[in-house]
């Protein structure tokens, strides 16, 4: 079998779809403190420099759409851009994090590289022509409720307001309640969209609001989804991480241990390789 390639963009330190090889998304759901995001910013630094990992590094200054009012969303757009401006400057990762109104795409794409269309929000036009505007890459994670198809007029939307930047993130479909499901057949037909395809191993084995107010999740089952999409073929992977995931304040149950993250990866690069050799 051979993967269709997509259309390669410029990251900067390196490049996206196309012939470039597989790229990583990686880091903590939300930003919990300074503290703690530098230190998992500087283990990722660690290894991906020591082993060539090309890396955008992710988290949310805000997590708009948690399950419970009392639920941590984060330290907010000013605080949370100033420390990801940090993990910028002394690491040198490209990054990635979200945005939830037209509003934040500008001052977002002041620091951010890569701009984030959460799941729910994926149809919202005025978002996408906002995110589209900063000329910015963007990245929109696919609706749980959408078919694989029904992304095509999202990418539609951004490209043809003037940028052809685009990413597309499978994260699972809703299946019944409290459940999400990978249609592996997605990312095939995703890839005919012309953009990198992504997919985010974490987010879907989400147990959405099965918690008892919160969001709870199969990490467990994580790398084997992986597995099976580097298997089917895609331009990178979103996994979210934490050097001590049991504290982790959100997500915590479908996160991959930053410990875990070395071996998988191996065995990714490994099947992509068989796959494109």
């Amino acid at each position: 079998m051979k993967v269709q390639n997509t259309r390669s963009i410029d990251l900067g330190p390196f490049s996206v779809g196309g012939e470039s090889g597989l790229f990583l998304i990686c880091g903590p759901c939300v930003i919990e403190s300074r503290d703690v995001l530098m230190e998992i910013a500087e283990a990722l630094k660690t290894w991906s420099d020591r082993e060539g990992v090309p890396m955008v590094f992710k988290a949310s200054y805000d997590k708009a759409n948690r399950t419970s009012l009392t639920s941590y969303r984060g330290p907010g757009m000013e605080e949370g851009l100033a420390m990801l401006q940090e993990v910028k400057s002394q690491f040198d990762f490209p990054i990635v994090t979200d945005i939830h109104q037209p509003s934040d795409a500008a001052p977002v794409s002041e620091v951010a590289d890569i701009l984030q269309i959460p799941a729910f929000l994926c149809r919202q036009t005025d978002l996408l022509l906002a995110a589209a505007a900063t000329r910015k890459i963007v990245n929109v994670k696919k609706g749980q409720f959408l078919a694989p198809a029904d992304m095509k007029p999202v990418v539609e939307k951004i490209a043809e307001s003037g940028n052809k930047n685009i990413m597309v993130t499978e994260r699972g479909s809703s299946f019944g309640y409290n459940n999400l499901v990978v249609d592996m057949r997605g990312l095939v037909e995703m890839r005919e969209f012309g953009c990198p395809v992504i997919f985010d191993a974490t987010h879907s084995v989400q147990r959405p609001g099965a918690g008892n107010g919160y969001t709870a999740g199969d990490g467990v089952l994580a790398p084997y989804l992986a597995r099976a999409a580097a298997a089917v073929g895609v331009d990178g992977f979103f996994i979210e991480t934490h050097v001590r995931p049991e504290e982790a304040q959100s997500d915590r149950e479908n996160l991959i241990p930053f410990l875990q993250l070395p071996r998988l990866w191996e065995q990714l690069q490994s099947i992509t390789e068989v796959l494109q050799g």
